[in-house]
Parts: C-alpha cells; sequence; structure tokens
C-alpha cells in the first residue's frame, strides 16, 4: 500500500495546477492518471480542434508560449501541460485507474489498477465530462447512416460521402459543423437558439474583456454571478454564423427520431444524411465514490466552492465550482490555490 498525504485524481489541467500549489508545501503527494501521457485528453480530441482562449491564460506559474493573444491547438495544448509537469517534476503517476474510493475513521482508500492508495486528503480533479452521452433514439439509426460522437470523431476523411448532421451546437459542434461545410452540405441540430461572440474586439480577446470587467471571476453566489449562470451558452467566433447566413450550414431544431435513412425534428421537419455527429456533450461518472455524503442522490458531486461536507475531501475544476473560470484554464489555477491554501490550514 502507498501512502500519501494528499492524493490528487487526475492530471488534467485542473490536477497540475493543485500539484503546483502542492509542490510549495511540505507534504508528501501523487496525481494519478488513467492515461498513458499527460495531455492526452487533448490529444484525442478532432484535429482542428482550438480553444476559445487565448495562449496568455495559461496555468500559474508557466506562461505558453507563443503569441500571447492568439488561440493555442490541442496539440499544442496537450505539449504544453506535459511540459508544466516536467518543469515542476510533479509526481504524476499515469496508467492508473481509480476503482473505488472509501473512506475510514483517519483516511480514504483507494483501489487502483496499480495498488492501493491511502491518503489523509483527496482532491478530486476528473472534470465534469467522462461518458459521452447520445439520445436514445441514435441507436435506432440505420446501419446505412455513420455515427460517431464529437469525442471520437477526428476529421472529415472518417465520414461517408454525402450530407451530414452535426447534433448539438456548442462550441465543438460548431466548429465541426464549420470544418464540414467546406466539403459537403451540413445541418445543424440546436435545442435552442444560437448566441455569438466574436472571438476578438478592437485587437483584444473577448476574454480580455471579461476578465477586466469581473465576468470570469464572478462567483457563484454574487448578483452578477447568478445572471451569468442564466445566460444561454455562448459560441465563441462568427464564423458559423456567417455560414449559416450563407447557407452552407442549414439550421434545424432539435432531432428526435429517424424514419428510414431520414432525421426527424421536432417541428415535423426531415433531413435525409449519410452521417451524423453527435456534438452531443458528456455525462459525469462519479460511482467510484463510495463514500457517504459525498456525491447526491443523482450521482454529482456535493460542495461548495469544491469543499465536500466530508472531511478531507476537494474537488477542483467543476464548471461554476466558484466563478465562471473555474473549468477554463487560465482560471483553474485560482481555484487550485484557495484549496491548497484550505489544506494548508487544515
Amino acid at each position: 500500500m502507498k501512502q500519501v498525504d494528499v492524493l490528487v485524481i487526475g492530471a488534467g489541467q485542473a490536477g497540475l495546477a493543485m500539484g503546483y500549489y502542492l509542490k510549495q508545501q511540505e507534504v508528501s503527494f501523487a496525481l494519478l492518471d488513467a492515461s498513458d501521457r499527460i495531455g492526452n485528453s487533448w490529444r484525442n480530441r478532432y484535429d482542428s480542434l482550438v480553444l476559445f482562449t487565448p495562449r496568455k491564460y495559461s496555468l500559474p506559474g508557466m506562461p505558453m508560449p507563443g503569441d500571447p493573444n492568439g488561440l493555442p491547438a490541442k496539440d499544442e495544448v496537450a505539449d504544453y501541460l506535459e511540459a508544466y509537469a516536467k518543469r515542476y517534476s510533479l509526481p504524476v503517476q499515469l496508467q492508473t485507474q481509480v476503482i473505488s474510493m472509501t473512506k475510514t475513521s483517519q483516511s480514504f482508500l483507494l483501489e487502483t489498477n496499480r495498488g492501493t492508495y491511502r491518503a489523509d486528503k483527496v482532491i478530486v480533479a476528473t472534470g465534469p465530462f467522462h461518458t459521452p452521452f447520445v439520445p436514445g433514439f441514435a441507436s435506432g439509426v440505420p446501419n446505412e447512416i455513420y455515427q460517431t460522437h464529437s469525442s471520437a470523431y477526428r476529421n472529415p476523411g472518417e465520414l461517408r460521402d454525402g450530407p451530414v448532421l452535426v447534433v448539438g451546437a456548442g462550441n465543438s459542434g460548431a466548429q465541426i459543423a464549420a470544418e464540414l461545410s467546406r466539403e459537403r452540405q451540413v445541418y445543424l441540430s440546436a435545442g435552442s437558439d444560437l448566441h455569438f461572440k466574436p472571438q476578438y474586439i478592437l485587437g483584444k480577446s473577448i476574454f480580455w474583456y471579461f476578465d477586466l470587467f469581473g465576468f470570469i471571476q464572478a462567483d457563484t453566489g454574487s448578483l452578477l454571478g447568478s445572471w451569468l449562470k442564466k445566460q444561454p451558452e455562448q459560441i465563441y467566433g462568427l464564423e458559423l454564423k456567417s455560414l449559416m447566413a450563407d447557407r452552407k450550414v442549414l439550421l434545424k431544431p432539435r432531432a428526435v427520431g429517424t424514419k428510414e435513412n431520414r432525421i426527424l425534428f421536432e417541428n415535423g421537419t426531415e433531413a435525409e444524411v449519410s452521417n451524423i455527429v453527435w456534438a452531443t456533450g458528456y455525462r459525469s461518472d462519479y460511482r467510484w465514490i463510495r463514500v457517504d455524503g459525498a456525491v447526491d442522490s443523482q450521482g454529482s458531486p456535493v460542495h461548495r466552492g469544491g469543499v465536500s461536507p466530508v472531511s478531507g475531501l476537494y474537488y477542483l475544476g467543476l464548471p461554476w465550482q466558484s466563478s465562471r473560470g473555474s473549468a477554463l484554464l487560465g482560471w483553474v489555477g485560482r481555484d487550485a490555490a484557495k484549496q491548497a491554501e484550505r489544506i494548508r490550514l487544515s
């Protein structure tokens, strides 16, 4: 059995930021990650993925190389995270899948595929995106239509000839639809109205303005934070809006079913396609946490600002954990610093 003072689950951007601050304390700690290489959660996304936040918004202590105002590609972010762990000699244990976590009166016990760990404190930094989600009717889509989730999609060459339907109009769906529209007819299914924001205003990233005016740091319990949480998801960049205006991407309402080789939409219209890309997001999976009070009846983490009611248990990198920026690369370090200070004082 391996024993440490603090165990961090996940060595993505949140876990590495946590490691940066723990390194400054006189505690023994380790970061466990199921992947075989740091940054693979980014490397394994679609080839054309580009962040919507500039390089200047990076992890504490080490700026991302390149133009600070430019947008990094996904492999660039992956390499940056790997270099970050190396620079600070963070004790990352790769290929280590946590199977279960229980708690005794004194400590946490974590069973992994590489043995048992005991820790006084645990920070769950796995993020909220665990299991790709597709609607139930996807199982009834005929074999003639090629299907893939955005988590598995890499580039247009994987798809069959013919029209494609992208289901889900978040930023990933918007980027994929724009890419595919260069070669074929694209339908984009959105469950609600689309809201666009430019990536740059007067030469500065829109996130520079968000940061300046306190939108990113707004506390979840503040009036501004409460208002921001009610706002619809924004699509950053205006390329898709232009493509829709030129009818290179045709907007459709929510997809609700299939009829032979046609997709049915909630307004009664149909579309005949050869491919579907499900950009429908993910579901969280915390079933490995077997500690009373750690998750609610829906399986979601119970916390206040990332602090669990279970003594010694913390979360990091969750959307709106403490503010709008809690799950973003450039701002997760702020929550990590808070958690490190709580650990130091406990």
